[in-house]
């Protein structure tokens, strides 16, 4: 499978170091406004074309799929011109800036005949798939908590007064975005969305989230997700039942999860090698590919949306706000 790609940033580097461990995948062409990016881009990695113009990258016939990697606020643009152009994609998380967007996108993939996927890791994860499908008994579930902090690098810099691309409300960055994305997915893809959330964020200067939590209600328990690109975190995510409680190494790239009857003895795990995480997504969407399904059945697009949706009210009581 030949894939073109999208933005040239470190992640589209780790995304093709994963893929060369993948059977069938071939990173072939690159996109970049300028010539001088696209071919440092093209010799890093070893790539046979370069495009500075976009419509004659969805065009061409050379490679079947593309990666999007670029910030939040282009992947719709892309996206779309690429599946016009009958192009399967694979979009970095999040898909895009609003659930509008999305849908749009799921409307014409069906209507071409592509694959479309968020490239939401976690979710595709081999521990996390044998998890979800062992349905794992630890009773009444009553409360769960996934977060994801990291300190950011260019925090750094945002202090010194250099404003990067991370700290950007316009391109549609920002920690929510960026990290709180993989707290809330995985929650929507065990519990479904919650019947009501109630958000809480801290902005910087720019009108960009640092960080932020939400309580989300699911009735019967309570969940939280939060999240930060302005100080670490290293304790697990968690769900807790009347009768156990499951452990999650890291919620954006389970490698390791632990369940614990209420004894608190391990009674059952599901791991990985955690050197390739973005191998698994590779894979699910190549063999969707090749299996000529425009959905994944795990990275659904519904599970998508509803992902992007709660994004959406979330930013909407936070007061972050973008310009479509």
């Amino acid at each position: 499978m030949k894939f073109g790609f999208i933005g040239t940033n470190w992640i589209s580097d780790r995304f093709i170091e994963n893929g060369k461990v993948v059977d069938g995948f071939e990173p072939y062409a690159v996109y970049s406004r300028t010539e001088e990016r696209a071919s440092y881009f093209k010799e890093k990695h070893d790539l046979a074309e370069i495009y500075t113009d976009l419509e004659a990258f969805c065009k061409a016939t050379s490679f079947e799929a593309i990666y999007i990697a670029t910030p939040n606020a282009f992947h719709f643009e892309q996206a779309k011109l690429a599946i016009e152009h009958k192009k399967h994609v694979l979009i970095e998380k999040p898909a895009t800036i609003n659930k509008e967007q999305f849908e749009t996108l799921s409307r014409l993939a069906h209507e071409n005949n592509v694959t479309v996927m968020e490239a939401m890791k976690s979710t595709v994860m081999v521990p996390f798939v044998e998890f979800k499908e062992a349905n794992v008994d630890i009773g009444e579930i009553r409360y769960a908590s996934f977060h994801y902090h990291q300190y950011s690098s260019r925090y750094d810099k945002y202090k010194q007064g250099i404003i990067e691309n991370a700290f950007k409300p316009e391109l549609g960055n920002g920690a929510l975005m960026d990290l709180g994305v993989y707290a809330v997915a995985p929650m929507i893809h065990l519990f479904g969305k919650p019947k009501e959330l109630k958000a809480y964020g801290f902005k910087l200067d720019t009108g960009a989230d640092g960080q932020g939590n939400a309580i989300l209600d699911y009735e019967t328990f309570q969940a939280t997700i939060s999240y930060s690109k302005i100080c670490d975190r290293v304790s697990p995510s968690e769900i807790i039942g009347e009768q156990g409680s499951v452990i999650i190494d890291k919620i954006s790239a389970p490698s390791h999860i632990k369940i614990y009857d209420k004894e608190g003895i391990l009674v059952k795990e599901f791991k990985c090698d955690d050197t390739y995480v973005m191998k698994d997504e590779i894979i699910e969407f190549i063999e969707c590919i090749q299996s000529q399904k425009v959905e994944s059945t795990i990275n659904t697009h519904q599970r998508t949306i509803d992902t992007i949706a709660v994004l959406d009210e979330m930013r909407e009581q936070i007061g972050v706000r973008f310009e479509v």
